[in-house]
């Protein structure tokens, strides 16, 4: 993200409806976020902003694809397709800091009177990380079936399960001769 200005909106001047934008998101819009496990993004992001008297109604829809680390192998090319929509409602107030505080709603957000712009970069980040499940993996009949999966730790990880069904823990092995008594 060469110009953090490119996700700024001057919506002072903008007459009150329905306003729509567009930004298209690659690598370099992650650069700012440490923590992104994003590579090779070719997402774009339609944001439809509705300018009402004394707030903005956003509705952020979320498409393309990223690469993200696989949590079943390893692999750091797994593609993932995204595909979501949030809003968000943000108001003009006189005590923004304040009203941020107390407001448990995450989708609304609150700006001063004074302000010209909002900067949508960190929910457009929020909402494409939020696009994205906490397990990222394949579906389990295509694992190893795909060019970017690793080989290696799915064949490790076939060994321990074998080596952890055959291997009796002996802590159990008492309790078997109770295993059918209750039918």
């Amino acid at each position: 993200m060469s110009s953090r200005r490119e996700f700024d909106i001057a919506f002072v001047g903008l007459k009150p409806g329905i306003h729509e934008f567009e930004y298209s998101v690659t690598d370099k819009f992650f650069e700012n976020y440490q923590q992104a496990e994003v590579r090779n993004s070719r997402a774009h992001v339609k944001l439809s902003l509705d300018k009402k008297n004394g707030f903005m109604l956003l509705k952020f829809e979320i498409g393309g694809t990223v690469e993200v680390n696989c949590d079943r192998c390893g692999s750091t090319a797994l593609p993932w397709t995204l595909f979501d929509e949030f809003n968000i409602v943000v108001k003009l107030v006189e005590n923004p800091e304040e009203m941020n505080g107390q407001e448990e709603d995450p989708d609304v957000y609150y700006i001063s009177r004074g302000e010209s712009h909002l900067h949508v970069a960190d929910w457009i980040y929020e909402f494409i990380v939020l696009s994205m499940p906490m397990r990222r993996m394949c579906a389990e009949e295509e694992a190893g079936k795909q060019p970017y999966c690793n080989q290696e730790a799915l064949e490790m990880l076939r060994k321990m399960e074998t080596e952890e069904t055959q291997t009796d823990n002996p802590i159990w092995k008492g309790l078997d001769k109770f295993k059918d008594l209750g039918n």
